[in-house]
């Protein structure tokens, strides 16, 4: 069977994605967000295009044609035709028979969009990493959301202080200081 244009153009992306996952992986092994900021130009100079159309191809307002398929293939060390194929390491998971999520009202829309480049970067690359492994992203994301939304526990009140003597500041002196040697 083969596929529409459509698919292939969804196969790529998805393809494209996981290049780009494996890029990150294998550039950054504990990646943080100033190193993670470079990484698509970088991987865009590796593919040899401008970093703006990369962008532009993870936006979906460019599609990767035959060429440009070849051109990853060659540049990221993948064999002829890998760009066409689904790979199904990098699938989506498969539904789970949940019900599909309730729309937001028409206001709230516009919280879940990311608002600029540095916001679509951060979705892109939980996505990335979520389509790649699933089980394993939800864990490490709930755990680092955890750790962000609790609030800290509030500090211990000091105990109240009492008035301080001279012979206060003298003993806490004292107990700084070391006996002296005594000669042999």
């Amino acid at each position: 069977m083969h596929a529409g244009p459509r698919d292939v153009a969804q196969i790529r992306l998805d393809n494209a994605l996981a290049l780009f996952d494996e890029f990150v992986h294998n550039t950054v092994k504990h990646p943080d967000a100033a190193t993670l900021r470079g990484l698509e130009r970088r991987f865009a100079e590796r593919l040899q295009i401008q970093p703006s159309y990369w962008s532009q191809i993870k936006g979906r307002s460019r599609q990767i044609g035959e060429r440009l398929a070849r051109q990853f293939e060659q540049l990221c060390r993948k064999p002829y035709g890998w760009m066409d194929q689904p790979h199904d390491e990098f699938a989506p998971p498969a539904p789970t028979g949940r019900p599909a999520p309730m729309q937001a009202p028409e206001n709230d829309a516009n919280r879940n969009v990311p608002q600029d480049d540095d916001e679509r970067f951060i979705v892109g690359l939980v996505l990335t990493y979520y389509r790649r492994h699933p089980e394993r992203a939800k864990t490490r994301l709930l755990d680092l959301l955890g750790e962000v939304l609790t609030p800290p526990a509030a500090p211990p009140s000091p105990a109240p202080k009492k008035p301080e003597s001279p012979t206060d500041d003298w003993h806490r002196v004292q107990a700084g200081v070391a006996p002296l040697k005594r000669k042999k």
